[in-house]
């Protein structure tokens, strides 16, 4: 990736950025650009364990006066920054082998701004899914509900969930909203790990009516393929088609796939 260029030098003065990034999910998504600078510490924060001994950095020995690998961070200080044009690889592999195994960075030089923390968001969505969900946003983007018949003249409502304070099972809620429209019901929430704690997956969940009666669940859905200790994420819960009059109250109960801790997540109004 890299090119011969002489450095050029750099502005004084840059604004200092911190943004997040997504990590491509294979060869033909295009490469993200981390913006560096001469002196300045650069910090690319993963959410996802990597393997330090396959960290890869054009021009490490002569381009750079630092550079430190940690279990989920990549810490960055350029001695000769890259020219104009210039575009240093990074590149980086994951430790648990899950799709993408690995993810790759182009190191620049940009003229008044400078990345000092870069978020690394790794996408689980297989390439199939993607295309999908590309095809969808052709399709229309948010008319695509209208055509699909899944946005009518009731329109969508939200309403927070009562969350149920306290730690269950080594898991926290942090938050969490009940959405309704004419034909569909969903509820998200968003749910952190604790440091120490196993790896955790939502595999099922339970709505249940005021009477105990249960409301069929379509799917559960997480934005990642697992939380790590440490980690937090949303989960996704969507139901049958609403049979029922707006703005009933529903216990909400989320399992792990393949194990036993559960979650009380609280009353959702739907």
């Amino acid at each position: 990736m890299g090119t011969t260029a002489a450095a050029q030098p750099q502005s004084l003065v840059r604004e200092r950025q911190e943004r997040q990034v997504v990590a491509p999910g294979g060869p033909s998504e295009p490469v993200p650009e981390v913006r560096v600078a001469t002196h300045i510490a650069t910090t690319l924060v993963f959410n996802a364990p990597i393997d330090k001994a396959s960290v890869e950095v054009e021009g490490r020995a002569t381009r750079f006066r630092l550079v430190d690998v940690g279990e989920r961070i990549v810490f960055l200080e350029p001695l000769v920054p890259p020219g104009e044009g210039e575009r240093l690889g990074l590149r980086v592999r994951y430790k648990d082998g899950a799709s993408p195994a690995s993810a790759t960075f182009a190191l620049v030089s940009h003229p008044s701004a400078v990345d000092t923390r870069v978020d690394v968001v790794r996408s689980h969505r297989s390439p199939e899914v993607l295309e999908a969900a590309l095809a969808q946003c052709e399709a229309g983007g948010p008319a695509s509900l209208v055509l699909s018949g899944r946005l009518g003249v009731g329109g969508v409502g939200a309403r927070r969930i009562q969350i149920v304070e306290g730690v269950q099972a080594g898991l926290q809620l942090q938050k969490g909203t009940g959405f309704r429209a004419d034909s569909w019901a969903m509820v998200s929430v968003r749910v952190h790990n604790l440091p120490g704690q196993q790896p955790w997956t939502a595999g099922e969940a339970r709505l249940t009516r005021a009477d105990g009666t249960p409301v069929k669940v379509l799917s559960v859905r997480m934005d990642r393929a697992r939380l790590a200790a440490g980690e937090t994420g949303w989960v996704v819960v969507e139901t049958e088609p609403p049979s029922w009059a707006r703005d009933e109250v529903f216990r909400v109960e989320l399992g792990e796939k393949g194990g036993e801790r559960r979650l009380v997540i609280g009353k959702a109004v739907l």
